[in-house]
């Protein structure tokens, strides 16, 4: 594992360091040292992060694929060295969420719980679907994720569900369970695990005698990987400023 910064690299080079080592990690590094424009200067986690810290090499970006517990430090880091951000991950509370838009106004950041421009693009569908539908159709979501997914719902359910309820009129259901009763106004959010598969979401829109589905599958992980570089790219061309995968590709 890289911990270090790589001396001597191309200042033609996008800078990039790594925020945390898990799966996704790994596959970024892959990535990245199969690219011919970013190189890899370093792994910031809580062991590296005094000798990061004092290193005076320049660092264009972050990418942060972590845990929410990472979040503070990538956060000093950010602040420490004037980079920009791509961050993916999920579960940030509140406060976290907050404190990251809030990077926005003094750095280049982007945030997306799926860097997929497929789930980008399926989310301007159901925007647009949930806009004509929504006053005579239910709304259900389903999400499925591999084995050792640690979070339910995922974050692209959660960011399907604001897409669907900006103005949060509609109570949120994480499954049902007993004596429900009658439907009332809610969307049902159903977090399915097991297996190997990346990820699987499903939007429908259930009407009298009809439904409509929108439906999206991630059969690598790879989608997500080559999506955030291509994201990073897009990013360091833009001023300060807090961004999403969606204005990238040309939405609000």
């Amino acid at each position: 594992m890289l911990l270090s910064f790589r001396e001597g690299a191309d200042q033609r080079m996008i800078h990039t360091v790594i925020c945390g080592y898990g799966h996704m990690g790994k596959l970024i590094a892959q990535a990245i040292r199969n690219s011919d424009d970013m190189v890899i200067c370093g792994i910031l986690n809580h062991h590296s992060e005094i000798a990061l810290f004092s290193r005076r090499q320049r660092v264009d970006l972050l990418l942060d694929f972590s845990h929410p517990d990472a979040f503070a430090l990538a956060q000093r880091f950010v602040h420490h060295s004037g980079c920009a951000l791509l961050s993916g991950t999920t579960g940030l509370s509140a406060d976290q969420q907050e404190a990251l838009c809030a990077l926005g106004q003094s750095h280049r950041v982007m945030s997306s719980a799926n860097y997929s421009l497929g789930v980008a693009v399926m989310c301007k569908l159901v925007k647009q679907a949930a806009q004509l539908l929504r006053d005579e159709f239910d709304m259900e979501i389903i999400e499925l994720h591999h084995q050792d997914k640690q979070d339910a719902p995922s974050g692209t359910a959660r960011q399907l569900l604001e897409v669907i309820d900006p103005d949060q009129q509609y109570e949120a259901l994480t499954g049902r369970n007993g004596m429900i009763g009658r439907r009332g106004k809610e969307v049902g959010i159903h977090a399915v695990r097991g297996g190997t598969l990346a990820g699987e979401h499903t939007v429908l829109f259930l009407g009298e005698d009809e439904k409509l589905t929108i439906h999206h599958t991630a059969i690598s992980r790879k989608i997500f990987v080559n999506g955030a570089l291509k994201a990073a790219r897009w990013l360091l061309n833009q001023g300060n400023g807090f961004y999403t995968i969606e204005q990238m590709i040309g939405g609000n």
